[in-house]
């Protein structure tokens, strides 16, 4: 629990001393405050090791969605294995996708569609920890608890919880997805986000249960800002607390307020998923290292084309504004985008006109990060139903995340047992990315 302390004394009404004091919650290990953790951030930096801003946005469609309706129509097969919502052509050379993704197909060639991504779990919570921590867990849909950091607290624990001047928190959920947490890193660098966590993370005397009632947020952030200036909490604070104050008084909040914006971009992301994914592209600007967005209702096992005509759009939409508005901005070298889920779908249409569970093959979608876009990767069997080509693991995955990131593929950690662990085994780079 950071606390920002002022120098002078009062007493309450019983007679007790209280010092006025700004908590910001679990934002360090050991009793590393975050102005601790900004101060090192900048010693580093000094020291010829400065830390990269770039970000990732990760698009998680929980419930498993189907790769043959997304990026991978494989028409050329029998029926009871293609599409059910046709294809669209993109705007590269033969290359198409999914009846419903017709704004994604226009910006195709700033993004990289695998048609080769698979793992060995189909189980929704074992699927969910693969992909959030590049590792199988068995025990996760029995009830077992996660046994591996996510991607995004390892991202929190290389940066320290909080960007070195915006003090934007380095790891954001905007809603919850599951096994996308610190493990045995610990609750210091668990996601800022809309559940309990995100009040550990922040407590300012503001509810967050719903990062979207950005209102009340931003209100409580005045409140708090108009209240430090009457008692001059700010007097005697030396450099590194004024830079962890200003994840209250800072760019935090306005990042958070999607009113800040253009009236023109707000009404081009839309509502819903499209507005989270401008908070993110916000929250990427003013810091942010690792934002997750999760958006639902991909568990189709009847009428698969039904449900795609009402959820495919709203991605669709969604993500192509945001690959294109981050392209406009120049900033899709710095931001990458990566839309995924927990598994594929199975490529026989079942009785019920759906798909059950496939971990064989699975969806995955990039875009920026400074990697190579505009192409296919792997490519599926003729039935769409496994790897073709090389397998690309959830551990490669990771490994292109963490060069985007900067961070070291060799990093370890040490886990509950007390022993080093490294963070990353097996996974080797996407080359046709680099």
């Amino acid at each position: 629990m950071l606390t920002l302390q002022a120098n002078r004394r009062a007493r309450d009404c019983d007679g007790s001393t209280r010092r006025d004091f700004l908590r910001v919650g679990a934002m360090g290990a050991g009793g590393f405050g975050l102005s601790t953790l900004l101060a090192a951030r900048s010693h580093a930096a000094d020291a010829g090791k400065p830390v990269r801003d770039t970000s990732v946005i990760w698009v998680w469609l929980s419930g498993g969605p189907t790769h043959v309706e997304t990026f991978d129509p494989n028409m050329t097969a029998p029926v009871e294995y293609r599409s059910t919502t046709g294809e669209v052509k993109t705007n590269l050379p033969g290359v198409t996708l999914g009846g419903n993704f017709e704004q994604m197909a226009q910006v195709a060639d700033k993004m990289a569609f695998v048609r080769s991504f698979a793992h060995t779990n189909s189980g929704h919570g074992g699927g969910t920890h693969f992909l959030m921590t590049g590792y199988d867990n068995r025990n996760i849909d029995n009830g077992g608890l996660p046994s591996r950091p996510s991607l995004g607290s390892i991202t929190s624990r290389m940066r320290g919880a909080n960007h070195r001047d915006t003090g934007m928190p380095t790891y954001v959920r905007l809603n919850g997805i599951g096994s996308d947490g610190p493990a045995f890193l610990g609750t210091s660098f668990a996601p800022f986000g809309s559940d309990n966590t995100a009040k550990t993370n922040m407590q300012i005397q503001t509810p967050l249960e719903r990062v979207s009632d950005r209102r009340s947020l931003l209100s409580g952030f005045d409140r708090f800002n108009r209240q430090s200036d009457r008692t001059g909490l700010m007097d005697g604070l030396d450099a590194f607390e004024k830079q962890a104050f200003n994840l209250v008084l800072g760019n935090a909040p306005k990042a958070f307020d999607v009113k800040q914006e253009d009236p023109r971009t707000r009404e081009r992301y839309g509502n819903g998923l499209g507005e989270q994914l401008l908070v993110a592209r916000r929250l990427c600007e003013a810091g942010c290292g690792f934002v997750t967005v999760n958006y639902g209702g991909w568990d189709m096992h009847g009428n698969i084309q039904k449900a795609m005509d009402s959820r495919g759009p709203v991605v669709d939409k969604a993500v192509a504004t945001l690959v294109e508005d981050l392209s406009q901005r120049s900033m899709l070298d710095d931001v990458l985008v990566v839309v995924t889920g927990e598994f594929g779908r199975t490529p026989r249409i079942n009785r019920n006109a759906g798909r059950d569970h496939w971990a064989p093959l699975s969806t995955l979608a990039m875009a920026g990060g400074g990697l190579k876009m505009g192409q296919v990767i792997g490519q599926s069997d003729a039935k769409g139903s496994r790897p073709a080509t090389k397998t690309i693991t959830p551990q490669d995955l990771m490994a292109t995340v963490f060069h985007t990131l900067g961070i070291d593929p060799k990093t370890q950690f040490v886990n509950q047992g007390g022993r080093p662990v490294y963070m990353l085994e097996d996974g080797k780079l996407i080359n046709e990315l680099i």
